[in-house]
């Protein structure tokens, strides 16, 4: 089983988005969020602010669990749980760093289920409780 942590960061009805490089080997070139693999010996807690540091350049301030979503890309043995928080609060302005995605996009969060090439198409219902909470 694989944990990767993810997180929405929330401004002005907006959520940022992700679009994972064309290198990557699991969802190439489709919308996500910042986030990436807990490490051994790290709790999601601990994970999600390293993931979003090294990744967007933020440091998350009381991120919120919002929900799970499982995945096994690889059949029944490769098992992938995504933990996803909410962050509506961060130092320092996000900025797309290293080779973990090709671009960054502010999107409202009512139009975010109609970008083509999500990497999960449960994202849609994240997406959906976001407009209803």
């Amino acid at each position: 089983m694989i944990d990767v942590v993810n997180g929405l960061l929330l401004r002005e009805d907006k959520v940022l988005m992700a679009r994972r490089s064309a290198a990557r080997r699991n969802h190439p070139n489709t919308w996500s969020f910042p986030g990436g693999h807990v490490e051994k010996g790290e709790t999601i807690q601990q994970a999600l602010p390293r993931e979003l540091l090294e990744e967007i350049g933020v440091s998350a301030k009381s991120p919120s669990f919002l929900t799970r979503l499982h995945e096994a890309p690889g059949g029944a043995n490769h098992r992938v749980t995504y933990h996803l928080f909410t962050v509506e609060i961060w130092e320092g302005d996000p900025i797309n760093l290293g080779t973990e995605h090709s671009e960054l996009l502010w999107v409202p969060v009512t139009a975010a289920s109609a970008l083509p090439d999500l990497a999960l198409s449960a994202y849609k219902d994240v997406f959906a409780s976001l407009i209803n909470r």
